[in-house]
């Protein structure tokens, strides 16, 4: 079974478990939805929204974030791992926003790449959730699963989404990639599934009987 033969199971099993799928990051804006996905680097969705949903409602805009100072940025995401790291990067970024785009997040690649903290994957996601532009952004579960369903041979994600992207239809990426998340969290799972027991692996691999070890991003 080639490539393009997977793909098409991959959309039919995902299409049919996931013909709505949620965002997992909760936001107000793109500039608040940009924080998120900057918080969750090594650290889970559901740790990012119980930390900012006490923190939306009153900070939403990057002069907000500047106002309040990294010392306290810190006090309000101390929660969330490499806080300070992050603080750091939210504080200067936020800076960054007021002074050179009037606090609106900007809309390419290569402007929003320049803001600290943000790398290729946070630029992605902020363009396809908040922007609405193709993009297919890649992180190490999503580029687990694609070497497990035999998508990519990429040692990391750059590779990963460049082979992603020659496989399926610029039209579903948007959606893809969040199905492939909550599939990933829910039936093929890194220390349950292990390619051999999950619908899409099933499908995509029927004599498989060893575990598949996969590479680290």
């Amino acid at each position: 079974m080639n490539k393009k033969e997977k793909s098409k199971i991959i959309l039919k099993v995902l299409n049919k478990t996931y013909p709505k799928v949620p965002i997992p990051l909760n936001y107000k804006n793109t500039f608040t939805l940009l924080i998120s996905v900057l918080l969750s680097a090594q650290c889970t969705d559901v740790n990012v929204n119980n930390v900012t949903k006490n923190i939306y409602p009153r900070f939403n805009h990057p002069k907000h974030f500047v106002k309040l100072g990294r010392k306290n940025i810190e006090r309000l995401i101390r929660k969330i791992g490499i806080f300070r790291i992050k603080a750091k990067s939210i504080y200067y970024l936020s800076r960054t926003l007021v002074a050179k785009y009037k606090g609106k997040v900007p809309k390419t690649y290569e402007e929003l790449e320049q803001l600290p903290g943000v790398g290729h994957k946070t630029a992605s996601v902020v363009m396809s959730q908040g922007f609405g532009f193709p993009a297919f952004p890649v992180d190490t579960h999503i580029h687990r699963l694609a070497q497990r369903w035999g998508l990519t041979n990429g040692k990391n994600v750059v590779q990963t989404e460049k082979d992603l992207k020659a496989i399926f239809s610029k039209k579903y990426w948007n959606k893809l990639h969040l199905q492939i998340i909550w599939y990933g969290r829910e039936y093929c799972r890194a220390r349950e599934c292990y390619g051999i027991t999950c619908k899409i692996c099933k499908s995509c691999y029927p004599n498989r009987k060893k575990p598949v070890k996969t590479k680290k991003a």
